[in-house]
């Protein structure tokens, strides 16, 4: 081992010896005026086979610096501009600092530049950053989120989310379209890098914005793939299947058909290893964290008379399948449509253990419980998008869902004092149908006016939900005590509720200053209307059936809310800022109907002031801040406000409250980053905060047998802060080893107020959560990304009774991957979690270990994979949660250890556009 340590550390040390390092600076004006130039890319590539080498992008006073070390003696320099003409340079590398000067730009004619390819690795247009993939070096079989884990400023995590420049990705669009609805990690899991040309990030804009040259929504961004002109038309996609032990199995598909404008898309997958949604089970993200994964199959989780149901918790079998068609109809009329099948079953069981405070005492209560639950649903969503001149665009976006669902659940519960005696104890089972229809729909219609920037906007949304549910329910609950009494409910419950919401709203922008200042006049108008209709009957012991009607427990309710408001927004912007201040008065009526206790009717009017105003502003391609601040009023919900005494829980019985004011709310947001391409550094920093009044809360008295009685109250003081920053920085040793360091915290303070017992306090919580990571990569060997999160918990009170709560959690983490010999590929997955505070017979601390091992075969077309799920057998997912009120300790079902070999091949017959290519048939490229 020994021998080996020195051999690698002599290699190390002459290729360090070998290269050539320099240092290239200069700066950047226009000939004609000698005006500095921003935002110019600047690259240098090898001059023998056009290697890209390193780049930048200059700053405002048009000033460049290029650093590296390489092989060679001599580079080309290349600067590109949207504008001028391309600057060509060879440079002789005979001295490490190498001034250039003044470089002078020379303007482009506008006819030839039309033709002309730009092979810089990024380029800024305006508010989109470009960035050519031929510049960036992957594996072979690199898929999108592999390309995009290469490029500068882009961040992807093992759950596929994105994030540019510190900035949440919510949109991926293919040529401009979407692909597969609104799941990106489809996109990007599955798209190989091979097809697409150009990279495009962007604000995130509604269509409507994009087409009148609005600011788009800055704390978000879209990524638009281009795909290139000669994969237009083909057929391309993969297969993968995999079986192990414990019956554990997966399989996924996916076939896409690309004929110029037109593209279709078909995919299908399953598994029984908690994998939600669709992906091939790849070799870095088949797995999720050290916890049991939650599915949502389809309106599967959802809450009845205050019994949660898991609809995918635990162990879970899912399908899925689908299809998409997108195309050009005809010039300026796009369609885009897909449908979605997806299913699960799942199995779960929870053990809880929870400690609860009132201000002279405490109690416990322990509770085990199990569920399965099946789900299916499909989905249909169309975007009709028809852009009848260059100055109005129509936009319709319907979208259709059914789904079904049956839960069976069952749960022992009991109660105790401060002694461990026991005051209550319950036993439930139940058996859950459930139908859901949705329909919803968004229009959208926009008239542009002249050249300043005027247009008016109408916009229309519909959304329609009906539920329908066959409840059967049987409970025993015992109350022991002075006054024992027991309560046996064997019941059926036959549900049909309703959700119905249309809203509109009219724009119209007035130009003050062209394309700098503007007025927007607007108007919305909101409706909802909520039906709930229940029938509760108890099981007839004469007549065997569920025929006696339970007043108590049924209901046939209607409320009703609408509310006008009118407003006006004030909009500056330019390249550089973008600053609004928008404010509006709402006029809002809310009304029920109980037909079962007409004396419970209930109408009310607020008018409610709504204001907000924001800027961002962008200092240079790399740096900018934004900031946000909204004031808001909240209605309370129909059910606080109703005085309906809901007696559905034996052991909690709710009533809501008519005088209830409405909730007060100030928000504020600050964010700020600064990223540098070229020193491989970023920065960003971003903090919110609010500040509530009148919000309502809930106030529970308990009785000597821990019985609760819940009504709602207003209060004053409640408010939160939030602030978190995260610094990195890439190291380039050389042209094979790089490494990158990542350093951060996040932290939060929320101060609410709540009642004990009947007793109104105030509760203070602080979280703190430093963080820091490392990887280590050397190119076509190895990887290592240690990670390492600890997290601070501290909740203090205000009433002498409840004791300050202090908690601590670590977690570590490893993250390995070798790349030799050729085509072989093992990576290891290593979690360690340490939770001091859990109670006694929770487990306190686990190993978690997932490995995989992959072999390319089929020239680089096909893989076989091994892989071990929970190496360790140590899988927990123990928790502790602290409230005002309590601290309860809970753990369930977890997937557990296996082992499987699966198999994947990907095929490819793309060819040029409007080509048919080989007769169909499928090559290997």
């Amino acid at each position: 081992m020994k021998y080996i340590l020195i051999v690698i550390a002599l290699c190390w040390a002459s290729l360090s010896f070998s290269q050539t390092k320099f240092k290239i600076q200069g700066t950047l004006v226009a000939e004609q005026d000698s005006i500095p130039l921003e935002s110019a890319t600047v690259y240098l590539e090898t001059p023998k086979d056009s290697t890209l080498v390193t780049y930048t992008i200059t700053d405002r006073e048009g000033k460049f610096t290029l650093e590296d070390r390489v092989y060679v003696d001599k580079l080309r320099l290349i600067i590109s501009l949207v504008g001028f003409e391309t600057y060509n340079q060879e440079i002789s590398l005979n001295k490490e600092n190498i001034n250039l000067g003044k470089i002078f730009m020379l303007e482009a004619n506008m006819l030839d530049e039309v033709i002309i390819k730009s092979r810089a690795p990024i380029t800024v247009k305006k508010d989109t950053l470009e960035f050519n993939v031929a510049s960036f070096k992957t594996k072979k079989d690199a898929n999108v989120e592999d390309l995009l884990k290469e490029l500068p400023g882009v961040e992807v995590d093992d759950e596929g989310k994105i994030l540019v420049n510190g900035k949440e990705v919510n949109k991926i669009l293919v040529n401009g379209k979407p692909f597969f609805g609104d799941d990106p990690t489809i996109t990007t899991r599955n798209l190989t890098k091979e097809i697409i040309e150009k990279v495009q990030i962007t604000d995130t804009k509604s269509k409507s914005e994009g087409f009148t040259g609005e600011q788009g929504d800055s704390e978000n961004k879209t990524i638009n793939l281009t795909i290139k002109e000669e994969n237009n038309k083909g057929v391309f996609g993969r297969l993968a299947a995999g079986a192990g032990t414990d019956e554990r199995y997966e399989y996924a598909g996916m076939v896409n058909i690309f004929d110029n404008e037109q593209r279709i898309s078909v995919l299908a997958g399953g598994n029984n290893i908690n994998s939600a949604g669709f992906s091939f089970g790849e070799i870095r993200k088949m797995f999720g964290g050290a916890n049991s994964i939650s599915f949502d199959g389809g309106n599967g989780s959802f809450t009845i008379d205050g019994r949660s149901f898991g609809g995918g918790q635990g162990i879970t079998r899912s399908n899925t399948a689908g299809v998409n068609y997108a195309d050009e109809l005809k010039k300026g009329v796009d369609i885009s449509t897909d449908y979605f099948y997806s299913g699960s079953h799942s199995d779960n069981a929870t053990s809880t253990q929870r400690e609860n405070f009132l201000p002279d005492s405490r109690y416990f209560t322990n509770s085990n419980s199990s569920s399965q639950a099946d789900t299916d649903a499909h989905t249909v969503n169309l975007g009709f998008d028809v852009e009848v001149d260059s100055t109005l665009l129509m936009n319709f976006d319907p979208n259709f869902r059914y789904s079904r669902a049956s839960t069976t659940f069952q749960r022992q519960e009991e109660s105790l004092d401060e002694n461990f005696d026991l005051t209550n104890q319950s036993f439930t089972d139940s058996y859950v149908e459930n139908i859901g229809k949705n329909f919803s729909n968004e229009l959208q219609v926009t008239k542009k006016f002249g050249s300043k920037g005027s247009f008016l906007r109408l916009q229309m949304n519909l959304d329609i939900n009906s539920t329908e549910s066959d409840d059967f329910l049987y409970s025993e609950t015992d109350v022991f005590g002075d006054n024992p009494s027991q309560l046996i409910r064997d019941q059926f419950a036959d549900s049909e509720r309703s959700n119905n919401h249309q809203s509109s709203n009219i724009t119209y922008r007035i130009p003050i200053v062209d394309k700098k200042w503007f007025v927007d006049l607007w108007y919305n108008y909101d409706l909802r209307k909520q039906e709930n209709r229940e029938s509760t009957f108890d099981f007839n012991e004469t007549t065997q059936a569920y025929d006696q009607f339970n007043f108590d427990l049924s209901t046939d309710f209607t409320s009703k809310s609408d509310i006008s408001t009118p407003g006006m927004k004030l909009v500056y912007t330019t390249e550089k800022m973008n600053f609004n201040v928008r404010a509006g008065y709402a006029f809002r009526t809310i009304q029920n109907r109980d037909a079962l206790r007409p004396g419970l009717n209930l109408k009310r009017d607020f008018e409610l002031p709504e204001f907000s105003t924001g800027f961002n502003y962008r200092f240079n391609p790399k740096m900018s801040l934004y900031f946000d601040y909204n004031y808001s009023n909240r209605t309370p919900e129909i059910s606080q406000l109703q005085p309906f005494q809901n007696v559905s829980d034996p052991l909690n019985t709710i009533t809501g409250n008519p005088d209830l004011r409405p909730i007060q709310e100030h928000r504020a947001y600050l964010g700020f980053n600064k990223f540098d391409f070229q020193k491989g550094t970023g920065f960003y920093l971003y903090a919110n905060g609010g500040l509530t009044n009148d919000q309502v809360v809930s106030k529970t008295t308990i009785n000597e047998n821990f019985v609760r009685n819940t009504t709602y109250e207003n209060v004053d003081g409640a408010y939160y802060g939030y602030i978190g920053a995260s610094y990195s920085k890439d190291f380039k040793v050389d042209s094979l080893q790089t490494v990158k360091a990542r350093v951060g915290f996040n932290s939060n303070i929320n101060r609410s107020i709540n009642f004990n017992n009947g007793v109104r306090y105030a509760s203070k919580s602080l979280l703190f959560t430093p963080t820091m990571s490392l990887t280590y990569t050397w190119k076509k060997l190895f990887e290592i990304r240690p990670n390492y999160r600890l997290s601070f918990n501290t909740t203090t009170y205000d009433l002498d009774n409840l004791e300050d709560r202090k908690f601590l959690r670590h977690n570590l983490g490893i993250r390995t991957a070798t790349f030799f010999p050729k085509r072989l590929e093992w990576r290891n997955d290593i979690n360690y979690t340490y939770n001091p505070n859990v109670a006694d017979g929770f487990q306190k601390s686990s190993w978690f270990w997932n490995s995989t091992l992959a072999y390319s075969i089929l020239q680089d077309k096909g893989a076989i994979t091994f892989k071990v799920y929970d190496l360790l057998n140590q899988n927990t997912n123990a928790q502790r949660t602290a409230t005002q009120n309590f601290i309860q300790d809970q753990q369930s079902t977890v997937l557990e250890q296996y082992f499987m070999l699966s198999f994947s091949w990907k095929f490819n017959s793309l060819g040029k556009k409007g080509e048919t290519g080989d007769g169909g048939v499928f090559y290997f490229d």
